[in-house]
């Protein structure tokens, strides 16, 4: 729990009394939800069970924008003070005794909550999903924004009949009620912070797996996505029992639910026992290649434990969620893809925070306003090198001690190193030292600890000394060819791609590694003339990518065979975004001789991705292509101001700079004058 106030009614005297968990500890709570999704609203009863350990002058909850229809305190009205921030029940109550207090409300939540598609006319396209990361939950239901309250959450949601409902916990009971809805209650059996509840609405088919500890795991999909079940999960299994395993933990929870959602805020999100993640990660066998979900899948996961189980006390000790995180679905790729993989990945987040202290930007893991970088990577590469440092019996006996002393309750991250160190018998103060209060990255120690288990990056790191003393000497191809790692083959190429020989390179190409060949084929810029049949190969390879940069680099060199490229990639659609379509339209528009006949037809397609039916990434290369080659019809003028509001921070700002620069060029601005009585208030009030 936490320590904030309880205010004295009458006058304006506001006199501060400490709330906190040594004092009152909210128990269980019973959640019964109706969602609105014409109206985006939420109308909700919730009821706390809470025990009073010693005497306090009030309780308190966090409630943002709420109407609150009553508040009852075991069955009976009680005065309250609210001011849309926090519900105040100033009330004397006694020690050793248990109280229920009871809030039915109503919201239109301008965040945490996100109704898609109900305005379109698409109903495959509807959903209503959550994302309360930190502390937003209370934007929804009253409940607490300090993660130190674990509550243990049971949920019962309304809706209608024919959509998917998930939430937390184990489904109890469907029933289905008058008018076409259900009711769908979920039971959890263990407390967690107010952050990791959730509930996802929509359309979902569901495959059903096992752990190899009897844990369900449920993985939902589209009903659209059945070729794309089995890459997008195809170690969802693997990486659940391997973490167990590794952690040394049961998995904490009853059952484990995966479900993508559309334009989600992030990659995914690790509520308890029901993960949320981006539909983007939905990949067919290819773009399996490029972009799957198996790094998010592990994280996610591993959060399980790592921020859900065990709960760090304020943001100073985030390192205990994204650090652990991070590092355990490094382990998990390890698993999959092989050990030169893990260090090469190490490797490659060593080089950014080497890079990011040398500009005097480091940051310490104890910061809690610490970047991304710091939290994540740093974060994962700070246990590698505790575990080089206490071994790997003892690393995981402290990890074991520390979840089982501290499960379901909130931690700091002297928890932690108390318990590595009682295991391992060995005082930590230097470890604190250097990676939890440092600023600079020790980027030559981990180098040196990752190069004693990868002779890939040995090579590297040889090569790179050679390269420096005298880069005319250095023989790439020997390095090359003397190394079974892929990945240091594609450093090779896409790091001295300037400087290797032609025939060096033409040899490059006679290779199955999928990832070297992307390197090539985006490496080079124009194509000479005796690679030509060389890189028209890389058309064939099962990688997007690949084929993108291929079409592009064909395209622009070798303008008499735009036609042939053009036929060869003009089924192919490419990632959930559509970035390899959305290039393919613009070249086909641009080719004059190419199905001239057709031309009107593809501007009218490629324009058509700026709808809000589309993705955001899908909107946003298309918004890209019209703004650097092409004009935008009217209704791309209006998606792009309707993408000024959209809930996607990163795709909003792109869309606000986007128009801000448009609007500099008279012909938009008088076009956007008069497009302007079509916009909603909304967008009116932002032009």
């Amino acid at each position: 729990m936490r320590i904030i106030l309880a205010i004295f009614f009458g006058c304006c005297t506001v006199i501060c009394v400490g709330q906190h968990q040594e004092k009152v500890d909210f128990i269980h709570a019973q959640v019964t939800i109706n969602l609105n999704p014409i109206e985006k609203k939420v109308t909700g009863n919730v009821a706390y069970n809470f025990k009073v350990k010693k005497q306090v002058d009030s309780i308190f909850l966090d409630a943002k924008n709420m109407e609150l229809a009553s508040v009852t305190l075991g069955g009976k009205k009680i005065k309250y003070a609210y001011d849309n921030n926090r519900l105040i029940i100033k009330k004397r109550f006694k020690a050793s005794t248990r109280h229920t207090v009871e809030i039915a409300y109503e919201t239109k939540p301008k965040q945490t909550v996100y109704f898609l598609g109900w305005e379109d006319e698409d109903p495959d396209n509807d959903q209503i999903w959550t994302q309360g990361q930190g502390k937003y939950t209370s934007h929804w239901l009253p409940s607490f924004d300090d993660m130190n309250e674990k509550v243990e959450f049971d949920v019962t949601l309304f809706f209608k009949e024919d959509y998917t409902v998930l939430s937390n916990g184990v489904l109890k009971e469907r029933n289905t009620l008058e008018k076409g809805l259900n009711s769908w209650h979920f039971d959890m059996q263990h407390p967690m912070s107010s952050y990791l509840l959730a509930f996802a609405i929509g359309k979902y088919t569901r495959t059903d797996r096992v752990s190899a500890s009897g844990i369900p795991l449920q993985l939902y999909s589209y009903p659209e996505d059945s070729i794309r079940i089995e890459p997008t999960f195809r170690y969802s299994k693997q990486i659940f029992d391997f973490l167990e395993h590794e952690i040394g933990v049961p998995y904490p929870w009853q059952n484990y639910k995966q479900v993508p959602v559309r334009d989600f805020l992030y990659a995914g999100m690790e509520n308890t026992g029901t993960t949320l993640f981006s539909d983007a990660y939905v990949v067919d066998s290819i773009g399996f290649v490029d972009q799957n979900y198996v790094n998010i899948n592990a994280h996610e996961l591993a959060h399980q434990w790592f921020g859900d189980l065990v709960t760090e006390v304020d943001a100073s000790h985030h390192w205990l969620h994204e650090g652990f995180a991070t590092y355990y679905a490094y382990l998990a790729e390890k698993e999959i893809f092989g050990t030169d993989y893990f260090y090469w990945k190490l490797y490659h987040s060593a080089v950014a925070l080497e890079q990011m202290s040398s500009d005097g930007k480091g940051e310490y893991l104890t910061n809690p306003k610490a970047s991304s970088l710091t939290f994540y990577e740093k974060g994962a590469i700070a246990l590698f090198m505790l575990k080089e440092e206490v071994g790997a019996p003892a690393f995981k006996e402290g990890v074991k001690h520390y979840l089982k002393q501290y499960k379901y309750k909130n931690v700091t991250v002297n928890s932690f190193i108390t318990a590595v160190e009682k295991a391992s018998g060995k005082e930590l103060s230097n470890f604190k030292k250097v990676w939890l209060t440092g600023k600079t990255f020790p980027a030559d120690d981990v180098f040196r600890a990752l190069a004693v288990y990868s002779p890939s990056l040995t090579s590297l790191f040889q090569l790179y000394k050679e390269s420096a003393a005298d880069g005319s000497t250095v023989d790439y191809p020997s390095y090359y060819n003397n190394t079974s790692s892929t990945a240091f083959k594609a450093q090779i190429i896409n790091e001295f791609f300037e400087v290797l020989d032609h025939d060096f390179l033409e040899s490059t190409f006679d290779t199955d590694q999928i990832k070297v060949r992307q390197a090539l084929a985006t490496s080079f810029q124009k194509i000479p003339i005796t690679l030509k049949s060389k890189f028209e190969s890389l058309l064939n390879d099962q990688s997007y990518v690949t084929k993108e940069n291929a079409l592009l680099k064909l395209w622009s060199s070798f303008p008499e065979d735009r036609n042939k490229y053009l036929a060869k990639t003009s089924s192919v659609q490419g990632l959930k975004n559509k970035s390899l379509r959305i290039v393919w339209l613009t070249l086909a528009i641009l080719t004059d001789s190419y199905e001239v006949e057709k031309t009107q037809d593809y501007y009218k397609e490629l324009s058509g991705y700026t709808g809000t039916l589309n993705h955001f990434d899908v909107r946003q290369g298309a918004f890209q292509y019209l703004t650097e080659v092409f004009d935008f019809t009217d209704q791309s003028i209006l998606d792009l101001i309707n993408a000024t509001q959209h809930h996607q921070w990163q795709f909003k700002n792109y869309a606000r700079t986007t128009l801000v620069r448009l609007l500099k060029e008279e012909k938009f601005k008088t076009r956007v004058i008069g497009l302007m009585e079509k916009l909603n208030p909304q967008e009116m009030r932002y032009i």
